[in-house]
């Protein structure tokens, strides 16, 4: 087994694509990607909502336009470039449930998501004390 260096990592091209079928209801098929760990971390943070008062914080699950919110960071153009910013995700969100659902589908299976994952981001959403002051 060769033992990998550090720019041996870095120049890996090691995020996964497909096509996904949308004919149905777009017309066509849209490419999409892997998330890089970063935008999975980013959005699993999203599907959290933190409030705070006084020395109480407590976090509630945040799944409004959950599906469109991940398929924006994902479907690409042929160069790998995004076709949408985090900012289009509403408007996308008010496209086809079938086709967004196939489209994410995707994702979180390139992604390596599971149900178990998201499962254990809601198990982790309880209210507890604390000392920060973060507030929605």
């Amino acid at each position: 087994m060769m033992l990998l260096t550090k720019d041996a990592i870095l120049s890996a091209d090691d995020l996964a694509r497909a096509e996904v079928d949308v004919e149905a209801e777009w017309g066509g098929t849209v490419l999409v990607r892997e998330l890089t760990g970063t935008e999975r971390d980013d959005y699993e943070y999203s599907l959290m909502q933190v409030y705070s008062r006084g020395k109480q914080t407590s976090i509630k699950p945040n799944f409004a336009n959950a599906k469109a919110r991940l398929a924006v960071k994902a479907i690409i153009n042929e160069d790998g470039s995004r076709v949408f910013t985090d900012a289009d995700a509403k408007i996308l969100g008010d496209k086809s449930a079938s086709a967004l659902n196939k489209i994410v589908d995707e994702i979180q299976r390139l992604s390596g998501m599971t149900q178990k994952d998201l499962e254990e981001l809601e198990k982790n959403s309880v209210a507890g004390p604390s000392d920060g002051s973060i507030s929605v």
